[in-house]
């Protein structure tokens, strides 16, 4: 739909990661549904329960909010950045069922994740848009909820490198710390993630 590619809500992980379409103008978006959960769960699960449900440690919320894409429902649209309200929150009202999602086609665009290793959720995921407004990135797993980083933003805004987010401070107080990772490490991650998506998006 113009400069966007819209997904409905029903549509399984596989089929956004195998169309191409999703694979020829956001490929960052078709390998990060590739490499959700296992098998069974991308041939079974779709991007509308996924963003609906907003799990801490998901993947699609980090696409959603680093490529600034709307929530469209049965009654109205919804910018990602309005959306995602913290841990299992949303901005959906009582019976209001989300439709389909609109992903406006970025500059270049890639997810780098750092698996859980039993659930495949993301330990810290990293999701990088350069857009014609900047660079966008949104991070999960990592906090109560998805989020962005203005500090990464910036110094990627003038720099799409890896080596621009080298000095770049990852303030780990607010973070989560489990039997998993520290707040430390997880501040780590988040540094070298970005630096692996930056990476994959300059191809």
């Amino acid at each position: 739909d113009g400069n966007n590619i819209v997904i409905g809500a029903m549509t399984r992980h596989q089929d956004v990661a195998d169309h191409a379409d999703v694979q020829k103008y956001i490929p960052g978006l078709a390998a990060l549904a590739n490499n959700i959960g296992d098998k069974q769960v991308r041939a079974m699960g779709t991007i509308g329960g996924s963003v609906a449900n907003n799990d801490p440690a998901a993947c699609y919320p980090s696409a959603l909010l680093a490529l600034g894409a709307s929530v469209n429902t049965d009654k109205r649209s919804i910018k990602a950045d309005d959306f995602f309200l913290g841990m299992y929150a949303t901005a959906l009202q009582p019976g209001e069922i989300i439709t389909s999602v609109s992903f406006p086609i970025p500059l270049k665009a890639a997810y780098a994740k750092f698996n859980q290793a039993a659930s495949r959720y993301a330990l810290v995921g990293v999701f990088v848009a350069l857009t014609s407004n900047g660079a966008r990135v949104a991070i999960t797993g990592a906090g109560n909820g998805v989020f962005r980083h203005e500090g990464l933003e910036a110094a990627l805004s003038k720099n799409f490198t890896p080596e621009a987010v080298d000095g770049v401070k990852v303030d780990a107080t607010h973070l989560n710390a489990d039997l998993h990772a520290s707040q430390a490490y997880r501040a780590h991650l988040i540094t070298i993630q970005t630096q692996r998506a930056v990476k994959q998006a300059n191809g």
